[in-house]
Protein backbone atom coordinates (compact mmCIF):
# COMPACT_ATOMS: atom_id res chain seq x y z
CA UNK A 1 0.00 0.00 0.00
CA UNK A 2 2.58 2.57 1.10
CA UNK A 3 6.00 2.33 -0.52
CA UNK A 4 7.78 5.38 0.84
CA UNK A 5 7.09 7.49 3.86
CA UNK A 6 4.12 9.80 3.66
CA UNK A 7 2.93 12.59 5.89
CA UNK A 8 -0.63 13.02 7.00
CA UNK A 9 -2.24 15.72 9.10
CA UNK A 10 -4.49 14.76 11.96
CA UNK A 11 -6.94 16.73 14.02
CA UNK A 12 -7.11 14.89 17.34
CA UNK A 13 -10.28 14.60 19.37
CA UNK A 14 -9.35 13.06 22.75
CA UNK A 15 -11.98 12.18 25.38
CA UNK A 16 -14.45 11.27 22.63
CA UNK A 17 -17.52 9.14 23.15
CA UNK A 18 -16.43 6.71 20.43
CA UNK A 19 -13.23 5.85 18.58
CA UNK A 20 -13.26 6.68 14.89
CA UNK A 21 -11.08 7.84 12.02
CA UNK A 22 -12.53 10.15 9.38
CA UNK A 23 -10.67 10.99 6.19
CA UNK A 24 -11.50 14.58 5.23
CA UNK A 25 -9.32 14.63 2.10
CA UNK A 26 -6.16 13.05 0.67
CA UNK A 27 -3.82 13.76 3.62
CA UNK A 28 -6.15 15.04 6.35
CA UNK A 29 -7.86 12.98 8.99
CA UNK A 30 -9.93 13.53 12.11
CA UNK A 31 -9.16 10.92 14.76
CA UNK A 32 -11.46 10.58 17.77
CA UNK A 33 -10.24 8.51 20.71
CA UNK A 34 -11.67 7.77 24.15
CA UNK A 35 -8.39 8.32 25.98
CA UNK A 36 -7.62 11.65 27.69
CA UNK A 37 -4.65 13.76 26.57
CA UNK A 38 -2.62 12.73 29.62
CA UNK A 39 0.90 11.22 29.60
CA UNK A 40 0.68 10.36 25.89
CA UNK A 41 -2.39 8.14 26.28
CA UNK A 42 -4.34 9.90 23.52
CA UNK A 43 -1.29 9.94 21.20
CA UNK A 44 -0.85 6.17 21.59
CA UNK A 45 -4.56 5.63 20.97
CA UNK A 46 -4.37 7.81 17.83
CA UNK A 47 -1.47 5.73 16.48
CA UNK A 48 -3.43 2.53 17.20
CA UNK A 49 -6.60 3.87 15.54
CA UNK A 50 -4.67 5.00 12.47
CA UNK A 51 -2.84 1.66 12.20
CA UNK A 52 -6.18 -0.19 12.22
CA UNK A 53 -7.74 2.23 9.71
CA UNK A 54 -4.78 2.24 7.30
CA UNK A 55 -3.80 -1.40 7.74
CA UNK A 56 -0.19 -0.73 8.73
CA UNK A 57 1.75 -1.83 11.81
CA UNK A 58 1.72 0.76 14.63
CA UNK A 59 5.56 0.79 14.62
CA UNK A 60 5.42 2.38 11.15
CA UNK A 61 3.42 5.37 12.41
CA UNK A 62 5.20 8.22 14.14
CA UNK A 63 4.00 11.61 15.38
CA UNK A 64 6.59 14.10 14.14
CA UNK A 65 4.97 17.31 15.40
CA UNK A 66 2.06 18.37 17.57
CA UNK A 67 2.64 16.04 20.54
CA UNK A 68 0.73 18.41 22.84
CA UNK A 69 -1.52 19.95 20.19
CA UNK A 70 -4.77 18.81 18.57
CA UNK A 71 -3.15 19.42 15.17
CA UNK A 72 -0.60 16.70 14.56
CA UNK A 73 1.74 15.84 11.70
CA UNK A 74 2.22 12.11 11.40
CA UNK A 75 4.69 10.16 9.28
CA UNK A 76 3.82 6.70 7.99
CA UNK A 77 6.70 4.56 6.73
Amino acid sequence: LLYKSMKIFVKAKPNSFEEKVEKTDKNNFIVSVKEPPVKGLANRAIIKALSDFLGVHPARIKIISGFTSKQKTIEIK
